[in-house]
C-alpha cells in the first residue's frame, strides 16, 4: 500500500482575506481523504507561522525548511495545499519559497499569482492576448492623479478597487463625477495602487476552471446578480448572502459556450495551475464576454462558488481535493 502522503494545508494569511481564508481551510479540511493523506493545518498570521498538534500545544513552524514537530517526531510535507486568500498565500511570495524549498503545491506558480494578484497587471496580459476587457487606468500613490483627469480618459459610470487583492474590500461604484475622489481615496486605504476602469454592463458570470492530467475543465458557469440594494458584487453580495448566485447558470448554450472560450484562454494564456476562478460580465450589445479578474486561489466555503460547481458538475469535493494534490506531483 502507498504510504500515505504528509499534506500541509496553509491558511490564515497577512491581509482582511484570512477571515475569508479560515472558512475555506475548514471546508478543504472537512473534505480531504484520511484514508491518503496526513493533515497538518499551518496557520500563517501576522504574529508569525504556528501549528497546533493533536494535543493543543501550539508550536512554531520552521520556516528554514518547512518543518514541524508532532509526538516528538519530525514532520516533512509532502506537498502543501494552499487554503490563503491574499498576501502571501496567493500573490506568488509563498509559492517562491516553497519553490526555493522543491516542496509541491497546489495552484499557480509564483508568476502566475504574482500577475494576477495585481488587477491592471491581468488586465493588461489579457488585452495584449485578444481577451476583452474594460477600458482602465492605474493609479499610484506616489504620483497623484486628479478625478478631473481620470474624467478625461474614462467614462462613467466606473468601478474603483485597490489594484491587489480580492474579496472586493475598498471597492466602489462611481456614477456622478463628484463622487470619484472620494472613492479613490476608499480604495488607496487598503492598497498604494488602485485600479479604475469602465464598467461593462450586462450579465455577470463566474466559473472555476482547472487542469488535471494535461487536460483543461471548465466548470458549469454561475450567474451572479447582486441584489437590488447592492450597487455591485461587493464583500457584502459575496459572503453576507446580500447576493443571488444560480448553479449552473440558466443561459443560452451559445452564450455559455463563449463565456467557456475565454475561460479556457484565460487559463492557458496566464499558464495557470490547479483551480482558478475567473469572473466575466457578458456584454450583450457586443455579444462577447469581457474578464474582470482571475482569482488563483478561489474561496472553499460553504458559500463559495467553485464547490456549487463542482456539485453541479455531479463531483464530489474530496475526489476534486485529491485531484488538485494529485496534480501538483504531475
Amino acid at each position: 500500500m502507498e504510504r500515505k502522503k504528509n499534506i500541509a494545508l496553509v491558511t490564515g494569511g497577512l491581509s482582511g482575506e484570512s477571515v475569508i481564508s479560515y472558512k475555506s481551510a475548514a471546508t478543504i479540511d472537512k473534505h480531504l481523504d484520511r484514508q491518503r493523506y496526513n493533515v497538518f493545518i499551518i496557520d500563517i498570521n501576522p504574529d508569525g507561522w504556528f501549528y497546533t498538534d493533536s494535543l493543543g500545544n501550539k508550536t512554531r513552524v520552521s520556516k528554514d525548511d518547512f518543518t514541524i514537530w508532532e509526538s516528538d517526531q519530525k514532520v516533512q510535507f509532502d506537498a502543501v495545499l494552499l487554503g490563503m486568500h491574499g498576501t502571501p498565500g496567493e500573490d506568488g511570495k509563498l509559492q517562491g519559497y516553497f519553490d526555493m524549498l522543491k516542496i509541491p503545491y497546489t495552484g499557480c506558480d509564483a508568476t502566475t499569482s504574482a500577475i494576477t494578484f495585481n488587477k491592471r497587471y491581468t488586465v493588461a496580459v489579457a488585452k495584449m492576448a485578444g481577451i476583452d476587457v474594460a477600458n482602465s487606468l492605474h493609479l499610484f500613490a506616489h504620483t497623484p492623479v486628479t478625478a478631473a483627469t481620470v474624467l478625461e480618459q474614462l467614462k462613467l459610470p466606473l468601478f474603483v478597487k485597490p489594484n491587489n487583492g480580492g474579496s472586493s474590500i475598498g471597492m466602489s461604484k462611481v456614477a456622478k463625477a463628484e463622487e470619484l475622489e472620494a472613492a479613490i481615496a476608499k480604495a488607496f486605504k487598503e492598497d498604494a495602487q488602485v485600479l479604475v476602469e469602465e464598467m461593462i454592463t450586462g450579465r455577470e458570470f463566474t466559473v472555476g476552471v482547472y487542469q488535471s492530467k494535461g487536460r483543461i475543465t471548465v466548470l458549469p458557469l454561475t450567474e451572479v446578480k447582486a441584489h437590488a440594494d447592492k450597487a455591485f458584487f461587493d464583500f457584502e453580495a459575496k459572503y453576507e448572502g446580500k447576493s443571488s448566485e444560480i448553479t449552473p447558470a440558466v443561459v443560452e448554450e451559445a452564450i455559455a459556450e463563449k463565456v467557456r472560450a475565454a475561460a479556457k484562454k484565460v487559463y492557458e494564456v496566464f499558464n495557470c495551475r490547479g483551480v482558478i476562478r475567473i469572473d466575466f460580465i457578458y456584454n450583450e450589445v457586443a455579444g462577447r464576454p469581457f474578464m474582470l479578474e482571475v482569482n488563483t486561489i478561489p474561496g472553499q466555503s460553504a458559500a463559495s462558488i467553485v464547490p456549487q460547481q463542482v456539485a453541479a458538475a455531479g463531483g464530489n469535493l474530496t475526489d476534486f481535493y485529491s485531484l488538485l494534490v494529485d496534480e501538483c506531483f504531475a
